[in-house]
């Protein structure tokens, strides 16, 4: 059968009732980005001729979350073989494979998948299911496989001898089924048990009664990671983190503290990045070659380009485009702002939609006002201008080439090029007033003094 003739079965109906949370489940993210686009990010590699994914509660969470699948409702949960059924209508007719995945086990990889559908293409192989050998194998249902190592059946832990609970072989609960069967054999799943459940571990007898052979294929235990709790969720955060550092420095990036960088889904760094302890990386990032993010910043929707220095203490939000050699020094804010290649903003200033041009030097404190409370507005600095510090840049407002801006301005009218604008208060000077008014203020002091003691 060709690898595309496939379709995939998500379940998601569980109530999640261990989140304690009103968001669904399987929406809670990972990397920032949710759990279930995880793992529909990696059945799309499989190009399935259709996904269905089914749920209970908060269907309409799910709906406006994913839009390239088709949703079920299973209303009453009445267990994994019965959440199947609910794809009916849309799969009774399909003759491909079915590959039934759980929303809450986002990090199966595609490989894994790729070998269950090798596995299906053996002679009279009719279901694959995936197992694990976990660390500690609990409560786990155990899977017991003959001596060619095809499934004999799944005994659940509570029901298995003393001698199956020594086997390590578990069962994830994930499998392949031939579509062309799938409903024939889950037309004799029996709720005749203490759940009244249906249960999809029960299509391996039926299959096995059918004349088909069952097989298995092992993952490791991180990829079939489920999550139920807030404390499964921080894990689950935990294995993504190491994975994506280790795969970072893999790429030629350095991380000088790597147990302390955090990234997003799609953080990108190219080789030769360092990135300094503590750094954040929200969605949305590309960090180029040569580039520097110093300890204790964050970064949000942005691009660094080649060679640039960010941080420390810095805060990059969406839409900031640092150029070439930049340097983005401690507690600056960059928003919505272009600078290009060579600009200086050192230390404790505010870019907001600006655009700033080559070799430009912001001194500190200073702040581009955007924002009227109403409407933003932007400012432009031409190449090579001077902005002293402690200025205050009012949009709309343009600085020209080469022009400077004396500290402490605040600046609500155009500059042109190569020109100075000051805009600050007359100082003035009173001989001696200092010696005269702290003469004045201690025999105030004093005097005050004298009443209370009296």
């Amino acid at each position: 059968m060709p690898k595309h003739e496939i379709a995939v079965v998500v379940l998601a109906a569980g109530k999640g009732t261990r989140m304690k949370s009103r968001l669904h489940k399987v929406l809670h993210p990972i990397g920032n980005k949710p759990m279930l686009e995880h793992l529909l990010h990696t059945v799309r590699k499989l190009a399935p001729e259709k996904t269905v994914i089914v749920v209970g509660a908060e269907r309409d969470q799910v709906e406006a979350a994913v839009t390239d699948c088709d949703i079920v409702a299973q209303a009453e949960q009445l267990g994994t073989g019965h959440a199947v059924m609910m794809t009916s209508e849309l799969l009774e007719t399909y003759s491909g494979d079915v590959l039934v995945l759980y929303g809450d086990v986002p990090f199966i990889p595609a490989s894994l998948m790729q070998s269950m559908i090798a596995a299906r293409q053996e002679d009279k192989v009719g279901l694959v299911v995936l197992g694990f050998r976990p660390e500690n194998p609990a409560k786990y249902g155990r899977l017991i496989t003959d001596s060619d190592g095809n499934l004999e059946r799944i005994v659940e832990f509570k029901d298995a001898t003393d001698t199956e609970r020594a086997v390590n072989l578990c069962n994830s609960g994930m499998m392949l089924i031939d579509g062309a069967r799938l409903f024939s054999w889950l037309d004799q799943l029996s709720n005749k048990n203490a759940a009244g459940e249906y249960y999809l571990t029960d299509l391996v007898e039926i299959a096995r009664m059918d004349g088909r052979a069952v097989a298995v294929v092992e993952a490791m235990e991180e990829d079939v990671l489920g999550i139920n709790s807030r404390e499964d969720l921080a894990h689950a955060e935990a294995v993504f983190q190491r994975k994506r550092r280790s795969a970072a420095m893999a790429a030629g990036t350095t991380l000088t503290d790597p147990e302390t960088v955090y990234f997003s889904h799609d953080t990108k760094l190219a080789a030769d990045v360092t990135v300094e302890p503590g750094v954040f990386f929200g969605p949305g990032v590309t960090v180029e070659e040569n580039a520097t993010i110093k300890a204790y910043s964050h970064l949000e929707g942005v691009k660094v380009r080649s060679g640039a220095s960010i941080g420390p203490f810095a805060r990059l939000r969406p839409g900031a485009d640092i150029g070439e050699d930049a340097k983005i020094g401690n507690f600056v804010e960059i928003k919505k702002a272009k600078l290009e290649a060579g600009v200086k903003v050192s230390h404790l200033s505010y870019i907001g939609d600006a655009h700033i041009g080559t070799n430009a030097n912001i001194g500190a404190g200073t702040i581009t006002c955007n924002y009227d409370g109403f409407l933003k507005f932007e400012t432009h600095i031409g190449a090579g201008a001077f902005i002293g510090s402690n200025s205050a840049l009012v949009a709309p407002v343009s600085i020209g080439a080469g022009a400077l801006v004396a500290a402490g301005s605040v600046i609500t009218a155009d500059v042109a090029a190569d020109a100075l604008a000051v805009a600050r208060g007359k100082q003035h000077q009173k001989e001696g007033y200092a010696a005269s008014f702290r003469n004045t203020q201690a025999e105030k002091k004093a005097s005050l003094a004298s009443r209370k003691g009296k």
